[in-house]
């Protein structure tokens, strides 16, 4: 179930707990780009998807437990939040050089490359870590995502 929580700018925010499985990207990329054509940011949509689907595979590949949870946000006109929680506190995101011949290993300098910021928290109490959430920042070019 898609959770709605209105914001401070107006803009509403999406929450989403869904698998821990690989299907789970696909239903990331859609969240994430319904979201964008909402707020008409159209020209974040692209690499919104690429990062939020990197996120995911992340979360996927490392964690534990049952369930992810998805965050779109749009904490100003011009920017877009993206955030991803999983139960995995001290797999913390760390961008590394892939050897060449390897298959994996580029997502993080991806992300990187695409996203105005990024980064992670941990979440729980402070002497007991039960997680983390890992999110980007992308900010649109001027003249994009005004509303009527």
């Amino acid at each position: 179930m898609t959770v709605v929580r209105p914001r401070r700018t107006g803009h509403p925010g999406y929450n989403l707990t869904l698998p821990r499985e690989p299907r789970t990207a696909a239903e990331a990329r859609h969240l994430t780009h319904v979201s964008l054509s909402a707020w008409t940011l159209d020209d974040l949509a692209d690499p919104a998807e690429l990062v939020i689907s990197e996120f995911v595979t992340n979360a996927v590949r490392h964690a534990r437990g049952p369930s992810v949870r998805i965050i779109v946000e749009r904490p100003a006109d011009n920017q877009v939040y993206l955030g991803v929680v999983d139960r995995a506190p001290n797999d913390l995101p760390r961008q590394q050089e892939p050897d060449t011949g390897a298959a994996r290993g580029r997502g993080l300098m991806m992300v990187d490359a695409l996203t105005d910021q990024w980064g992670y928290d941990r979440l729980g109490p402070a002497t007991r870590f039960w997680g983390k959430r890992v999110w980007a920042v992308l900010v649109a070019k001027a003249n994009t995502g005004r509303m009527g």
